[in-house]
């Protein structure tokens, strides 16, 4: 299944505090080497990581064209009407580079220690839905009507509306789950995945439950951008699946936009070499195949 979408890629590197200025200067590199998109995972309880939130807006302020956004946000720390303010006051500084990846939690025992509320499976997957419409609401300006949202894990009870980003933002679900996956097809503008979690065919089978959400709730498919994480290495000689040559890697992953309707490919690393050749040799090549491919399709 291809969904069309015009195909983005990035990077995904880990925001170590023992050189705080490497998520930084790498960031920099992505942007140089053509990329799209710079993401940080979201670890608030992890202390050997800078806080993700101040790095985003560091990146932002150091670059001129990427988008950032976390990879995904722990909902369970971070309160989300005080979120979307600040994800629309980013958004406003940097001039509609941002993008909203939002995550259930999952260390539960590290997010208890931080001072976070141990959320039930039924609850985690609630509380992502409650947090798109809290976001959705307090970035609505188009509106004087009083805010409320009465979710059972996070709600509002006339709380002000605004600042309106600068951008329409993209709101990013990580998830893997079958009621995830229905919030997202319903509710979500993306899905965001790492291969390397699922196994041989779990794409097309959640692409699948994502579809028929989306047609229950009124839209389209491919109102659900499909954000793939990917890693590998770059060889001489292919050695398996991404290990190999860029002309391999355009191959492997044109097959996942054009059969698995991936729209944006997120490279998990931290090597400048690796960034330089994805965002200089494999995008190109990806997107030349993807639009030949298109072509021939009709």
């Amino acid at each position: 299944m291809d969904y069309g979408h015009d195909l983005t890629f990035g990077t995904f590197t880990t925001p170590q505090s023992g050189d705080p200025h490497e998520p930084v200067r790498l960031a920099r590199v992505a942007e140089a080497a053509g990329l799209d998109l710079v993401t940080f995972q979201d670890h608030p309880y992890q202390p050997a990581f800078l806080d993700t939130w101040t790095l985003l807006t560091w990146v932002a302020a150091s670059t001129e064209r990427v988008t950032v956004a976390a990879n995904v946000h722990c909902l369970p720390l971070r309160p989300p009407a005080v979120l979307a303010r600040a994800a629309a006051s980013l958004d406003l500084l940097s001039g509609g580079r941002f993008a909203l990846g939002l995550g259930a939690g999952a260390f539960w025992d590290a997010i208890v220690a931080m001072g976070g509320e141990r959320l039930s499976p039924r609850d985690a997957v609630d509380g992502v839905a409650d947090a798109i419409a809290v976001v959705r609401g307090i970035w609505d300006t188009s509106t004087r009507e009083r805010l409320v949202v009465d979710g059972r894990v996070h709600r509002l009870d006339g709380a002000k509306r605004g600042p309106a980003p600068a951008h329409d933002v993209p709101v990013w679900v990580g998830a893997l789950g079958p009621r995830m996956l229905r919030l997202i097809g319903a509710q979500a503008d993306g899905w965001s995945v790492t291969l390397g979690r699922l196994d041989d065919g779990g794409l097309a089978r959640g692409n699948a439950v994502i579809d028929e959400a989306a047609a229950a709730a009124g839209r389209q498919p491919s109102d659900v951008r499909r954000i793939v994480g990917v890693s590998g290495t770059f060889a001489s000689q292919p050695h398996g699946f991404l290990r190999g040559p860029p002309e391999q890697w355009v191959r492997e992953l044109s097959r996942l936009a054009l059969e698995d309707g991936a729209g944006t490919f997120i490279l998990a690393s931290d090597d400048e070499g690796e960034i330089r050749r994805f965002g200089e040799e494999v995008a190109p090549g990806v997107r030349a195949a993807v639009a030949a491919g298109r072509s021939s399709a009709g």
